[in-house]
């Protein structure tokens, strides 16, 4: 993707560090505008490129020269969010590709805040990093922008809004996973089958959602809306939708959440109130983190490679790096229903009380 429009830095003068778009924005043009009048493209007026070119000189842009076959000397890796363990798999994999790879990687987390974002483009400029990897979170068009003048290699992970990014995006197969999770306790023979759901605005969350959808409905289950109950990925939300569930008039005989840390948090919902998984309800998880196998009881879910993602995701930023061929838009790795002990047959229906 690096292209002559996508090679520039800037350098701090006396007047401080700017953006490009900061350059656009006080010369009153395009982003697009700038890059060509910095890469030398002769599509610009006299005037524009003279006012550009000043404004270029002020505030100490210069050119960053192209080195085709360059090897990265440190890989960025940001995070929405670090307070998940998924997070330190996906770390894993980034780091192990790196280190046999000789670089060097920075992790990052912005919190969805647009001056974290910010920071973090200033800090990625000061240490020059060579790619970047952006985990599950929405990418900022101004950084995208930024980051493909500067000449910097991106590659992202789960994104969290859009898939036609023009970058190349590493994924697992969420559909395929949360379709297999369902149809798992439909075998079983559960008809109320309750869904804890990731956040709406991720891609993955979504996916996982309409596999759960698909699956009720191939099996002539209508899809009931009051067993679909939002949560975030955490604890905390897999215990409060779980509650939520337990306080409908008829509450499900089983539930698939969209990741582990909120199955095990429906789990501890479900203990707090006297009842056993699974003989009282099945759960099942997404991601088999480590942790899930020594759960109580040990947890059945739907292995996302999570660590494999971040493999693929290096790999991919360490080849455009160096100018090898690109990398297919997007690259979906395989998801796998392990079966453990926290699943099992629906309860027998209680009978119905004989009336005097």
């Amino acid at each position: 993707m690096a292209t002559d429009e996508a090679r520039a830095e800037t350098v701090s003068g006396r007047r401080g560090r700017v953006t490009i778009t900061d350059i656009a924005r006080r010369a009153g043009v395009s982003v697009p505008t700038v890059s060509r009048v910095v890469n030398g493209r002769s599509d610009v007026s006299p005037g524009t490129r003279a006012r550009v070119e000043e404004l270029l000189r002020r505030h100490g842009y210069r050119k960053r020269a192209a080195a085709p076959g360059r090897r990265a000397a440190l890989i960025d890796l940001v995070f929405n969010d670090l307070d998940s363990p998924w997070a330190v798999e996906i770390i894993r994999g980034v780091e192990e590709v790196a280190h046999a790879a000789g670089v060097g990687t920075v992790v990052s987390a912005i919190h969805g805040r647009s001056g974290d974002a910010r920071q973090w483009m200033r800090n990625l400029r000061a240490r020059a990093s060579d790619g970047v990897v952006v985990v599950t979170s929405a990418l900022d068009p101004v950084l995208h922008q930024e980051l493909r003048i500067l000449g910097v290699p991106l590659v992202v992970v789960d994104p969290a809004g859009a898939p036609d990014l023009d970058v190349p995006i590493v994924g697992a197969a969420n559909h395929s996973g949360g379709r297999a999770a369902t149809e798992h306790l439909l075998a079983l023979g559960h008809r109320r089958i309750g869904l804890i759901a990731g956040p709406p605005r991720l891609l993955c969350s979504r996916a996982r959602r309409d596999g759960y959808r698909a699956a009720l409905e191939d099996a002539g289950v209508a899809v009931d809306e009051s067993l679909v109950v939002p949560g975030d990925f955490r604890h905390e939300s897999g215990f409060a939708a779980c509650a939520t569930l337990l306080g409908l008039p008829e509450p499900p005989t089983a539930v698939f959440t969209a990741s582990d840390q909120m199955a095990l948090g429906a789990i501890e919902a479900l203990r707090r109130r006297g009842l056993r998984v699974p003989q009282d309800m099945s759960v099942v998880g997404f991601d088999d983190l480590p942790e899930v196998r020594w759960s109580a009881p040990p947890l059945t879910t739907v292995r996302q490679p999570l660590a494999d993602m971040g493999r693929q995701a290096a790999r991919a930023v360490l080849r455009r790096t160096r100018g090898e061929p690109a990398d297919p838009p997007r690259t979906e790795l395989g998801t796998e229903l392990i079966v453990r002990s926290s699943t099992a047959p629906p309860p027998p229906p209680v009978p119905a009380t004989p009336s005097r």
